[in-house]
């Protein structure tokens, strides 16, 4: 494949990944080289140095959620802390709680970590419907809750369409009935304050690449009243609280940490606005085309300030991408199993055809994204529409 700088591509696809903040990377660089000690060495100073550096960045990932900083486990990402969430609480769950509720529209890392329940345990998993917008029918969800259930698990910012739940009111629901509640909430810290979340939930996921911090590190809040109640799935030297053993990546932790004390600054407002506008001029720019473009999901003041779920009526979504590479990076969102590329379960949940979700494509914004790289992109886009459109025209004939 030819190189191709990465500079000149303009990247839509934040809610894939975010690039590195340039600060992040300036507080990681010591711990890739003179400070390299492994913080469960607790017999010297190289030892000391590295615990005091990932205690600082457990009490910035705390600090964003409102838990304590002896609620936080480490874990390389977001699927591991799913994962450790569903199976950890299932593994040690009273007989009576055999039920588990997920939202329709989970990441797939939620929805098999409850089907393996299901299949290895004989748990009942049970899924949450979800309206037109990506909403939970809250309706519904009373509906399903009674003493058999051992946990509901509702992401707080989906990651195709962008929905905000309202996690208050869930939460309330769980209460009455003494229901645990995981959260997944991986895209939430840049589309909205967090500083609640460990108030109304008792386990909640995060991972550093999606705030601007690095691949490979992510953690899970885990109330403390509750840490009794999770089997873990790593065993070896009981760190962590004996909850997830292996040694913690100083470097990420502390990458992790910067990024998370980035979206508890006062200009976090400021960069949520500034990324809706752009999303905002990027849809009604290519609204004015002279193609149909529909958006997926609910309103922009209910959605991810930096996700626009765009429909294209009669065209293929991965013709599109293919066709707007290398200029440009976006993604469909969709999901592949064995290889074969499947219609998103999330688009097909709030009432998508399958031709409509195969013509769907997920553009996301975030930190870096400038005006420039607005309108060069609807330019993009609406060039590659017409060559398609004319070049099926061609092949029809």
């Amino acid at each position: 494949m030819k190189a191709v700088d990465n500079r000149t591509i303009i990247y839509l696809d934040y809610q894939a990944t975010t690039p590195l903040d340039p600060l992040v990377v300036e507080k990681m660089n010591p711990f890739w080289g003179d400070s390299f000690g492994n913080p469960h060495s607790s017999d010297h100073i190289i030892g000391w140095q590295a615990e005091k550096a990932v205690t600082a960045a457990t009490e910035s990932i705390a600090n964003l959620i409102g838990a304590d900083s002896d609620e936080v486990i480490f874990t390389s990402g977001a699927t591991e802390a799913n994962n450790l969430a569903l199976l950890g609480l299932a593994r040690r769950a009273p007989k009576q709680r055999h039920r588990i509720l997920v939202s329709a529209i989970e990441h797939k890392c939620v929805l098999e970590a409850a089907q393996t329940l299901e299949k290895q345990m004989g748990l009942i998993v049970d899924t949450i419907p979800v309206g037109k917008q990506g909403r939970i029918d809250i309706d519904a969800l009373e509906r399903l809750l009674d003493d058999t259930v051992l946990v509901v698990s509702v992401m707080a910012v989906n990651n195709e369409i962008g929905t905000i739940q309202d996690i208050p009111k869930i939460a309330s629901l769980l209460k009455s009935h003494d229901i645990l509640f995981h959260c997944d909430a991986a895209q939430a810290p840049s589309a909205m304050d967090l500083r609640d979340l460990a108030t109304h939930t008792d386990l909640a996921s995060l991972s550093a690449h999606k705030i601007y911090g690095p691949q490979g590190i992510g953690a899970l809040y885990i109330c403390r009243d509750i840490q009794n109640q999770v089997e873990p799935l790593i065993y070896g030297g009981s760190q962590q609280r004996g909850l997830r053993s292996g040694t913690i990546p100083v470097a990420l932790c502390v990458g992790m940490g910067v990024a998370c004390d980035i979206l508890t600054t006062s200009e976090i407002t400021e960069e949520r606005m500034r990324v809706a506008k752009y999303r905002d001029a990027f849809v009604e720019l290519l609204q004015d085309s002279s193609f149909p473009v529909i958006v997926n999901g609910p309103n922009a003041e209910d959605r991810h300030p930096g996700n626009a779920n765009l429909q294209f009526p009669n065209f293929d979504a991965h013709e599109i991408l293919a066709a707007l590479q290398p200029r440009l990076a976006a993604s469909t969102g969709s999901a592949c199993t064995s290889g074969t590329p499947q219609p998103s379960h999330v688009l097909r949940a709030i009432g998508l055809t399958k031709d409509q979700s195969e013509s769907s494509i997920r553009f996301s914004f975030g930190r870096f994204t400038s005006n420039n790289e607005i309108e060069k992109a609807v330019l993009l886009v609406r060039e590659t529409l017409d060559r398609l459109e004319s070049e099926s025209y061609r092949k029809s004939a």
